[in-house]
């Protein structure tokens, strides 16, 4: 679980000069099983402290931030030796002390040789509002649910995850196995990233089990929005995060905040937005109005989309059975295409580390899915929910900007036309090595 992550946090351990590491990421996305992995695997000792209701820890860090004097109290709550060169100190759910969270500066400052990570559901949340926090005294890193290649490698289809993430892409073989990788899909579509609800997955392979899960998390959430949020915040952030499947259902799939209620405007709900994007539960796709370097400079800050942070957390919102997900109908024709564009941006924000946008024509008479940026070029990509592999946005938007490439990703097998590059819904997190192939 969670290998790009892992591989992060060697890379961070090894580094020199290494600072206090903050783990950012949604509640249940795997934060603490990471930390304790990483623990258990690449140091001798792990000390783990858990600031939620910790009432000593609290009495520990209202007082002087001496490191000495922290560490020899965290010896005594954790019963560990702490040697700096082979113990890893862990703070989770930092944001409930955060006098802790103040601490990494002068652990940074005056005790570097110490290795220390701290996460936080709702870290995002702390740091924006103004917990004292100095600027460059700690790195980031930011936890998403598991991938498509992580879910392969969870369900022991591994050698199809290494097939995809080769940098040898092997077209033909991925090609042949393409029944395989579309059933894997499917169930994807259902289970989702969240750790737990892929382990019960794993572990039983019981779907009902899987959604009661989902389910949990979303009650979860919601019981955050009343814990942490501002209580006048509270109804709307309900109200916007309850409007996102419904709106992403829709053919035009911008937010419009006159649907979250009739005369909704921008200015009440700005909060209940941010709030929910600190938290790590929506990723916000905004439109540029043209393909320009950097794009975000050409962002329209009054249009975008709203993707909920799991596939599998969105079949659950939209209570999708599992019959319908795997072998499709007619009704879900509609929702699919949704679906599909939660799971394709899902996976360029957590395993390509790209920053997408939209684009739409003037007058909208045609829009492209997500346009990214890699290595200074700009490319556009459209997404397909099956094998419909009509072009005509995608051809319109090629015409006014000749892109080097231009990239629709279906159902259908990886294949290259004159201008086009048709790339399996399965096979999107080797997007970055196709375009280097062109």
């Amino acid at each position: 679980m969670h290998r790009h992550a892992m591989s992060e946090l060697i890379k961070w351990k090894n580094e020199p000069g290494r600072k206090p590491l903050l783990l950012r990421g949604a509640r249940q996305v795997g934060k603490t099983w990471l930390m304790k992995e990483f623990g258990r695997s690449h140091f001798k000792k792990t000390a783990y402290i858990n600031f939620d209701e910790n009432r000593s820890m609290e009495e520990l860090f209202s007082g002087s931030l001496d490191i000495s004097r922290i560490v020899a109290f965290l010896q005594i709550e954790t019963g560990v030796v702490i040697t700096p060169e082979d113990t890893l100190l862990i703070f989770d759910e930092v944001q409930e002390v955060p006098r802790a969270l103040t601490s990494l500066k002068y652990f940074n400052e005056n005790a570097p040789q110490y290795a220390i990570i701290a996460a936080g559901s709702m870290l995002g949340v702390a740091l924006h509002q103004g917990t004292s926090f100095p600027v460059g005294k700690v790195e980031f890193l930011d936890l998403h649910p598991m991938s498509f290649t992580e879910f392969l490698e969870a369900i022991e289809l591994e050698r199809y995850a290494d097939l995809l993430t080769n940098a040898e892409l092997d077209i033909e073989l991925i090609n042949a196995f393409k029944s395989t990788y579309i059933d894997a899909l499917r169930q994807y579509y259902y289970i989702g990233g969240m750790p737990e609800a892929v382990s019960a997955f794993v572990d039983r392979g019981d779907y009902s089990e899987v959604r009661a899960i989902q389910n949990r998390i979303l009650s979860a959430y919601e019981q955050d929005f009343s814990k942490y949020a501002p209580n006048e915040t509270v109804p709307r952030i309900r109200m916007l995060w309850n409007s996102i499947v419904p709106q992403l259902s829709r053919e035009n799939r911008k937010f419009v905040y006159g649907h979250i209620r009739e005369g909704a405007r921008a200015r009440e709900y700005e909060l209940a937005m941010q709030w929910l994007l600190d938290c790590g539960l929506i990723h916000r796709v905004n439109r540029i109005t043209k393909p320009g370097i950097p794009p975000m400079a050409y962002v329209d800050m009054s249009a975008f989309k709203l993707y909920m942070v799991d596939v599998g957390l969105m079949s659950a919102k939209a209570d999708l059975d599992i019959k319908t997900v795997i072998n499709g109908n007619s009704v879900f024709q509609e929702f699919k295409g949704a679906l599909t564009e939660q799971y394709i941006l899902q996976q360029l924000v957590s395993e390509c580390n790209i920053r997408p946008f939209y684009w739409t024509a003037e007058r909208a008479t045609a829009e492209v899915d997500f346009v990214f940026m890699h290595d200074g070029n700009v490319y556009p990509l459209e997404v397909k929910a099956e094998e419909n592999l009509k072009s005509k946005s995608l051809k319109q938007y090629h015409d006014k900007y000749s892109p080097e490439i231009s990239i629709r990703t279906s159902m259908s097998d990886y294949r290259r036309e004159s201008w086009l590059v048709n790339l399996p819904l399965y096979a999107i997190c080797s997007i970055g090595a196709i375009v280097e192939l062109h």
